[in-house]
């Protein structure tokens, strides 16, 4: 499964669908959906480390964007839309503390959580929700998230065939990590958001 995974993405990233792919992803996670764009970012950089800046800039961009979206979700439809996702993700129960904690901490638990692997969706739609400065938020997001895939983007440039040649010795390991990361990131936000 995790091969099958893997050499789609590598496939993908040599084709001209790629950015566009990425950038759906990358959206969609600052959103709604579930799985980070890093699990595309990493093996597409592999595949052409040419492109690191490029698809770090379009995983920003598109990443701040879904955080928009995001943002709009807790602050026009959080009694919709928003309450069922945040419920989706287990996290309904905590919300009104956490807009107590956004009033003092808004700035830090944006630039902390954004870089982290904890699910970025809940930050955005929580942003909406405690009515935090619009401009401030998308500012806070454009910082942490570039610095997030721009991290990622160069530390594949730099070390990608030694990183590759890991990875794909070590693709099952590497599948089981990434996914372990993934519910770690749902787990951590559970205790800390």
């Amino acid at each position: 499964m995790f091969k099958q995974l893997y050499d789609w993405t590598i496939g993908l990233a040599n084709s001209r669908r790629a950015p566009q792919a990425l950038a759906a992803v990358s959206f969609a996670e600052s959103s709604f959906f579930p799985v980070p764009p890093d699990v595309m970012l990493v093996p597409m950089t592999m595949a052409r480390p040419e492109r690191a800046w490029q698809y770090a800039a379009i995983c920003t961009l598109a990443s701040v964007l879904g955080g928009i979206a995001g943002y709009l979700i807790g602050a026009l439809l959080y009694d919709t839309l928003g309450a069922w996702l945040i419920r989706l993700y287990g996290y309904g129960d905590k919300m009104d503390a956490f807009r107590a904690l956004y009033q003092q901490h808004g700035h830090w638990i944006i630039l902390i959580k954004g870089f982290t692997p904890i699910p970025f969706k809940l930050i955005t739609i929580a942003s909406g929700l405690a009515g935090y400065d619009f401009l401030m938020f998308v500012l806070l997001s454009a910082i942490t998230r570039g610095a997030r895939f721009f991290l990622v983007a160069g530390v594949m440039n730099r070390f990608g065939g030694p990183i590759r040649r890991f990875i794909e010795g070590n693709l099952t390991l590497v599948g089981i990590v990434t996914v372990v990361a993934i519910i770690g990131g749902f787990a951590a936000a559970k205790f800390f958001f």
